[in-house]
């Protein structure tokens, strides 16, 4: 394999800890709330909140829900969880409570940089991108908040595209910033079907980072295989796996 001219990014799990952020900032919201949000256990907690998540973010993905009205949702179903019943404009409140607390726990992922810095020493030349689903200028707030707007040249949001991963448009349209082909670049993401298959299927190098040790579906599995995925469990793999 030759080494790629550009190397691409999820944001969300892959280089921000996204997922730490979501869990510190629910517990250390619903502590301050207390009472009825305290009856539930803190992981029984953690996943009611990431499962809302999943499911009102992806909402807004598929354009059922706008950006605000995501949050709004998360917010009114995890109270309604714990008997509390919210209007729109307390949802937004209640949200943006939250929120402050998400904020306060931004960071990267231990690996996030020290890969960065071999990937540079590696190969000569390489430059950075993301490509993420979600609103840009939410997005480039957690680049800038945690540096790493002074490593990328181009984040890619599917909310200013139009298109999400896995669609092979916002991959080759990353590559198009870049003035690469896609056969040029790599893109390394957290989600297997969302990130890597989708990136592969649009031409490029496409790499799962499984941090979790997940074991894919069976369809998940056989796709992967077909479009010459390759899997790493650290970002410290990478380097050695593309130079």
């Amino acid at each position: 394999m030759t080494a790629p001219r550009v190397v691409l990014f999820d944001l969300d799990d892959t280089l921000f800890a996204h997922r730490t952020a979501v869990e510190s900032g629910i517990l250390r919201y619903a502590e301050l709330l207390g009472a009825p949000y305290g009856a539930l256990e803190t992981d029984e907690l953690t996943t009611l909140w990431r499962d809302l998540e999943e499911e009102h973010y992806h909402s807004y993905l598929a354009g059922r829900l706008d950006f605000e009205g995501q949050r709004q949702a998360r917010a009114r179903d995890f109270a309604a969880r714990h008997g509390v019943t919210l209007d729109d404009t307390q949802a937004s409140a209640w949200f943006a409570d939250y929120f402050e607390h998400y904020v306060a726990a931004w960071t990267l992922h231990d690996d996030a940089l020290p890969a960065l810095d071999e990937l540079e020493r590696r190969i000569p030349g390489v430059r950075f991108g993301l490509i993420t689903n979600g609103d840009l200028a939410f997005q480039s707030r957690k680049v800038h908040a945690v540096g790493l707007d002074a490593r990328v040249d181009q984040i890619v949001a599917s909310g200013e595209v139009g298109i999400p991963k896995p669609g092979a448009a916002i991959f080759r349209f990353a590559c198009d910033a870049f003035d690469v082909s896609p056969a040029e670049a790599a893109y390394v993401g957290d989600r297997l079907r969302t990130d890597a298959i989708g990136a592969a299927l649009a031409g490029l190098t496409g790499v799962w980072l499984n941090r979790r040790g997940a074991v894919p579906s069976p369809d998940d599995e056989r796709d992967a295989l077909a479009a010459g995925v390759l899997t790493i469990r650290s970002l410290a793999e990478l380097p050695e796996l593309l130079a």
